[in-house]
């Protein structure tokens, strides 16, 4: 992936991120629909019962819900958490400063772009900005694990219980001035939420 392929001829920002609205739940439905339709033709599991779900978080919880914008349209989302999920990090490691990434979903459409690895880069620079030590996130499918090692993360913990093992996943906060030309923030004003402020989609 390099910087020219997220920027038009131009040399202009392809690429924005930002906070979510309630304009913003017929698209976000959409583009999870699109996104679970994609997975499931490959015979994964999507989040098709989600959908709804994920749409009328834009409303209810504007601020902590963030979407990746490609020329007015939505091709991706995740949700920022301040605090850890009560499962897969230890007290010591809850208690440092981080940010928490979950239901990160992007538009199939534009795979070959590696919107998810932009969010998660963007999580890390934001990380660093704010103060935060580290960026987390975790999974269930072994899979889906290697591909955010392959962003930079590191397992950090393998839980292991029903219905499949757990992965927690880190990477420590920094600042990435290379990420400006591919991504822009559009200020928000608010704070990340922390995990009981946002209801998650359910575990991975």
């Amino acid at each position: 992936m390099t910087r020219e392929g997220h920027r038009n001829r131009g040399g202009e920002c392809v690429f924005l991120m930002r906070s979510a609205g309630a304009a913003d739940a017929p698209a976000l439905r959409e583009m999870v629909l699109a996104r679970s339709a994609w997975l499931e033709r490959r015979g994964l599991r999507g989040w098709r019962d989600s959908a709804d779900r994920f749409a009328t978080r834009c409303s209810r919880h504007a601020g902590n819900v963030w979407l990746l914008e490609h020329r007015g349209r939505v091709v991706g989302h995740t949700v920022l958490h301040r605090l850890g999920p009560p499962w897969g990090w230890t007290q010591a490691e809850l208690a440092e400063p981080a940010l928490y990434l979950s239901d990160t979903v992007t538009d199939p459409e534009y795979r070959r772009l590696r919107p998810g690895t932009l969010i998660a880069l963007w999580a890390v620079d934001r990380a660093a900005r704010e103060g935060a030590r580290w960026v987390r996130r975790d999974c269930g499918p072994r899979a889906l694990a290697a591909y955010y090692q392959w962003q930079g993360f590191r397992v950090v913990h393998e839980v292991q219980g029903p219905p499949r093992p757990l992965f927690s996943l880190a990477r420590r906060a920094q600042r990435l001035p290379g990420l400006a030309p591919a991504v822009r923030e559009a200020s928000s004003g608010h704070a990340p939420a922390a995990p009981g402020d946002v209801p998650a989609a359910g575990r991975p």
